[in-house]
């Protein structure tokens, strides 16, 4: 029941579909319940219903799913074991412990359609005494391991460095032919290599010159199980990665054994995030179900059976726009003519952080797409949000991301460990700093507003002076006060109008929000009664600083009342001085004297005098501003720097683990983009030679070269070699300009270099630019294998490779990488799906339905290598069938 998984009737038969080869806990020398009494063995057990019983819960108890029952060439005592495991689920091969003439023993597996057969088979190995306790066949071991092959089964080494193994009885030219038999294939240890005895050790491990192999012996964990407890024992089993259980599993298994093979000492699969299950309604695909693997997928069909339809489809669903301009040309294409307008694309992903959660993401073109949890509730979530940093690239877009060194640097991110706060940080900083540039504009431009009415002070004073000498002022003195004593008041009521508006900005945040701390938001928290107390915390605070506002509003009233009264007193006093002004005035004019021009010299001259103070105050603010922008700078690169070191920590770490084949180079503010926009938009005019400098340098810091700026012409000239007439016309540049340069973010580039030389020859290191299209993408590719939990989705990587670099730098990190995430690849090339050894290889095509042509899957090619429709299918596709691969076999000599 997939219930648990997703509510989707789509997804649910998706989930029906194969979706190839896993690891199964194999347990392949168990005996059985006669083999105590005669190998005098002890046993708790008084009959073999109760042993096989007690065999049986203890696979269940310890998840072993498959078994071997081998007995020494006996097959009537095992029938029971066997007969009563399969009946309880757990696989059960068929099969006996051979002995060659020269006393090695081997594990001898059959499937079990060959049940019948297996006293016919034993025959065949010269048996001679039956009645012995461990009887010899009369074939030495090549020829014992030729015959179990013939037969349809497969050979296992048995306690291959102790006694009776072929390691520890064999000496010289026959322990080397058999070891390098190519019938053998694997050998059984009770633990790790590294446990096994010094003088066979370099053998298992295929160093050993004289037992050296082109393919060396699988070792598995297999060792004789006498009782249930034998299975809790990390020495009896192993994990074996097979799409079903069958001898051809074990054989490709055995051929891998570095992909296939896992050894309790192994390290356990690590959980990621990954694509569980895909479904199509409508469109070329529909009624489509796909159910993927966790590790190595890939797709294969001949052109136009719906390889690029299913990753254009990953795509869309999870809205993730491609990076180029031809990769986003080709996935409208197929939104467009392909997938085609109504069709629902649904996917099962599942996230593993914080904790395991599977979710649904629905998506009908040409709507936008719909995230539901298990219960098939919608949630206010992105695809992206559970299911991160998914990378997706369509046919040749990989080539795309070569052609920009800041693009390239995007994949050096993923390597980089940010602090979750950083962009909430950086955010902040940003805003502060255009807070501050704000500011300082502000009050550089009150400034300047000042010195421009100040410069009128001057001529009015010297204009003054001259009334001054003509004894004017004397006579107009009580008149030319009142104007001093009419500024003073308009002053007092200045002072007032800050405290106004502090009032009403404190009446703004009246009252303090408390919803936070009500009894429903805090439900479900262990010290919710004691966090709600902070309600009343802020209520109390809140009810005081009402009663400020409301005392602060009360004393503007009366400041405000008396105020008036006192401009009431004064301008009763006014009156007196008035009446003896407007007589004076008559007079003066008799004698052509205009003395309102002198009251209104003395007006204007009163005005302006405060406004010396208030520069001076401004001036005290600016300096403030600037030294506060000055310490936000410092923050600012400090904290780019900070973002560069992770990066080039990231480079180097990336070129360890790609030692020898890729390297990567940052470089701080590689991209000047940003600079040249801001100064194309705000200063224009011809640019070029002025960009090209910027662009040229190794090295560019935006807060010298604003400094540069305002300093003028001459230094820009100097310092960046700048043409005189673009010099000119950046130093005139507005001030605020100067503060936007300082506030760029240039991002670091990034420079790749492929060693391009074959294995055994000197390293021959060329730079992106330097490589062919195909050398560019292997680069890159290399790069988007490593070190990442999210899946990776390629379409048809091969386009722009070439088969060397695949069999050498691909191949080799995607096998191991796909230990620890998700992959799926569409190709046309054999060496990814076979050297890759995929877990799910999926063979698309196409059929007619209602006279439309559409894409399907056959469930027979959905599975690994080891299943036979499948490889056949990847013979016929890749290789253009058995007779093709055959011809290019000899014709190469191979």
């Amino acid at each position: 029941m997939q219930s648990k998984k997703t509510r989707s009737q789509a997804i649910n038969e998706a989930l029906k579909q194969p979706n190839g080869a896993r690891f199964y806990r194999c347990a392949l020398q168990v005996n059985p319940f006669a083999y105590h009494d005669r190998h005098a063995k002890q046993t708790a057990f008084q009959n073999e219903a109760d042993y096989n019983s007690a065999i049986i819960e203890a696979c269940h108890a310890n998840n072993i799913e498959a078994i071997a029952v081998t007995d020494h060439y006996r097959i009537s005592d095992s029938r029971g074991l066997i007969n009563a495991a399969r009946a309880a689920g757990i696989f059960a091969f068929g099969g006996f412990e051979a002995a060659s003439d020269d006393g090695v023993h081997f594990l001898c597996l059959y499937d079990p359609d060959k049940d019948d057969s297996l006293e016919r088979l034993i025959g065949q190995m010269g048996v001679g005494d039956h009645k012995a306790i461990s009887p010899n066949g009369d074939k030495n071991c090549l020829k014992l391991l030729e015959c179990v092959r013939k037969q349809g089964g497969i050979s296992i080494a048995a306690h291959v460095a102790a006694d009776n193994g072929l390691l520890a009885t064999l000496e010289g030219q026959p322990r080397m032919n058999a070891w390098q038999s190519r019938d053998l294939y694997a050998c059984a240890l009770p633990g790790p290599i590294g446990d096994a005895p010094q003088n066979v050790r370099a053998i298992l491990e295929n160093k050993d010159a004289a037992h050296k192999r082109e393919r060396r012996v699988a070792v598995i964990n297999a060792s004789d199980v006498n009782s249930p407890e034998d299975l809790a024992e990390p020495r009896s089993s192993c994990f074996i990665k097979m799409s079903a259980l069958s001898v051809e599993g074990l054989r490709q298994a055995f051929l891998d054994p570095e992909s296939r093979i896992r050894l309790h000492s192994d390290p356990s699969p690590e959980p990621h995030a990954e694509f569980i299950a895909m479904a199509w309604e409508g469109g070329f695909l529909d009624g489509t179900r796909l159910h993927f693997n966790g590790n190595l997928n890939v797709l294969v069909g001949g052109r136009g059976t719906g390889k690029s339809t299913i990753i254009e489809s990953l795509r869309y669903a999870l809205a993730i726009d491609p990076i180029g301009e031809e990769a986003n040309k080709a996935h409208q294409g197929v939104l467009k003519y392909v997938l085609k307008s109504g069709t629902k694309i649904s996917l099962l992903v599942r996230s593993h952080h914080p904790a395991k959660h599977d979710y649904t993401i629905e998506r009908t073109i040409p709507n936008p797409p719909v995230v539901k949890d298990e219960l098939g509730n919608v949630l206010n979530l992105s695809p992206l949000d559970v299911a991160p940093s998914v990378e997706i690239f369509g046919q040749h877009e990989i080539s795309e991301l070569t052609k920009s060194r800041g693009k390239l640097t995007l994949l050096l991110e993923r390597f980089v460990e940010r602090d979750p706060n950083a962009g909430a940080q950086k955010a902040k900083l940003r805003l502060d700093l255009e807070r501050s540039r704000g500011r300082i504009t502000d009050v550089q431009r009150e400034i300047k507003l000042i010195e421009e009415r100040l410069s009128l002070l001057p001529s009015l004073e010297e204009t003054q002076k001259r009334f001054q000498d003509a004894g004017l002022e004397e006579r107009l003195k009580e008149k030319s006060l009142l104007v001093r004593e009419e500024r003073i008041l308009a002053t007092i009521k200045e002072r007032l109008a800050p405290v106004s508006t502090l009032r009403q900005e404190l009446a703004g945040l009246l009252p303090i929000d408390t919803a936070f701390l009500s009894a429903k938001a805090l439900e479900g928290l262990p010290n919710s009664a004691l966090l709600i107390e902070g309600a009343a915390i802020l209520d109390r605070m809140t009810a005081q600083l009402e009663a400020v506002a409301g005392q602060i509003e009360q004393e503007l009233s009366v400041a405000d009342t008396s105020l008036s009264a006192l401009r009431g007193h004064w301008d009763q006093r006014r009156q007196a001085v008035e009446t003896t002004y407007q007589a004076l005035l008559r007079e003066l004019q008799k004698s052509k004297i205009d003395g309102e021009e002198f009251i209104r010299l003395r007006r204007q001259i009163e005005e302006l005098r405060p406004l010396r103070e208030k520069k001076e105050a401004l001036t005290r603010d600016l300096a403030a501003y600037q030294q506060n922008r000055r310490n936000l700078l410092d923050e600012w690169f400090n904290l780019q720097s900070a973002e560069y070191r992770a990066l080039e920590k990231a480079a180097k770490r990336v070129s360890r683990k790609l030692g020898g084949r890729v390297r990567a180079m940052v470089m701080m503010g590689g991209n000047r983009e940003p600079l040249e926009k801001l100064l194309r938009d705000e200063i224009g005019g011809n640019l070029a030679a002025l960009l090209e400098r910027l662009k040229s340098r190794d090295t560019l810091s935006l807060m010298d070269f604003a400094q540069c700026c305002r300093e003028g012409k001459d230094s820009l000239i100097s310092n960046y070699s700048l043409p005189s007439a673009a010099a000119e016309r950046l130093a005139q540049a507005d001030p605020d300009i100067f503060m936007r340069m300082e506030e760029l973010e240039l991002p670091a580039t990034t420079q790749i270099e492929l060693n391009t030389s074959s294995e055994g020859e000197p390293e021959t290191w060329q730079t992106i630019e330097a490589l062919s299209t195909g050398q560019k993408a292997t680069a890159v590719l290399l790069l988007l294998l490593l070190e990442s939990e999210a899946p990776l989705v390629v379409d048809q990587p091969e386009d722009d490779l070439d088969n060397r670099f695949i069999t050498e730098g691909v191949v080799p990190t995607m096998r191991n990488e796909k230990r620890k995430r998700q992959f799926v690849f569409s190709t046309h090339n054999a060496n990814i799906p076979v050297l890759g050894d995929a877990e799910l290889i999926i063979g698309l095509s196409t059929g007619i339905q209602n006279e439309v042509v559409q894409g399907r899957v056959n469930e027979r090619h959905m599975g690994s290598i080891d299943m036979q429709p499948v490889r056949e299918m990847v013979e016929e596709i890749l290789e253009g069938g058995k007779t093709a691969f055959e011809m290019r076999r000899q014709k190469y000599g191979f």
